[in-house]
């Protein structure tokens, strides 16, 4: 219990420094608002992602998984390569994969453009792995304060809710395996003007403005 405390204190420390320094993020184009949400369509993108199995916190999940990331990006890796911090961090919740049918989660860092074609590869001692994000739609609803359980659960059904009153109605694809996502933009420590999203994969078979060239990308 306290090896943990201890992990989890290190881990905010080290993510309120970096982030503070981040430069690039994945690119997108907003094709679609709504008063509460906005759909996006995220150009192809290379991540390294820490799974954490069997983890019950979303909020501790998540310093875990961002633990290991940062040692990656700090040289954790065959090349001994230090990797730029880049931003947000997202934590994606799989459904059923823990104990009693509870969440696991994927904790997921944008690698650089000087890494997007060639990633260099993690120690194995670390557990991380890379993939490729395909070119695809994304509807985002965003939100302030921590990102804590509750406030997430909250938070996403909001967004389901509205999507159901909108032209994105059964569109929600369960391609990625993942129930949702919540990115996190801003350090631990920072009180005031925090930024969140939770995001949902959206198929967009047959609906024709989730397209490239829809608007100028991000």
């Amino acid at each position: 219990m306290e090896r943990a405390s201890k992990l989890m204190k290190l881990s905010t420390l080290l993510c309120m420094v970096v982030l503070c320094k981040a430069i690039e993020s994945p690119q997108y184009a907003v094709v679609h608002e709504e008063s509460d949400f906005e759909v996006r369509l995220y150009s192809q993108s290379t991540w390294m992602s820490a799974r954490v199995r069997e983890e019950l916190s979303f909020a501790k999940a998540t310093l875990l998984g961002f633990h290991r990331l940062f040692q990656y990006i700090q040289g954790a890796n065959l090349n001994y390569s230090r990797i730029a911090m880049t931003s947000p961090i997202v934590t994606s919740l799989v459904p059923g994969a823990g104990p009693l049918h509870s969440y696991a989660y994927v904790v997921s860092l944008y690698l650089p453009d000087k890494f997007q074609s060639d990633p260099p590869t993690p120690l194995p001692e670390i557990h991380l792995n890379p993939f490729e994000w395909d070119s695809h739609c994304v509807a985002v609803r965003k939100f302030s304060g921590f990102a804590i359980d509750e406030v997430i659960v909250k938070e996403a059904d909001n967004l389901s809710f509205s999507l159901r009153r909108s032209p994105w109605a059964n569109s929600t694809s369960s391609d990625s395996g993942y129930a949702y996502s919540v990115a996190q933009y801003s350090p631990p420590l920072q009180f005031i003007g925090r930024v969140n999203e939770i995001w949902v994969d959206i198929d967009v078979s047959g609906i024709n403005s989730c397209k490239p060239g829809a608007v100028a990308a991000y």
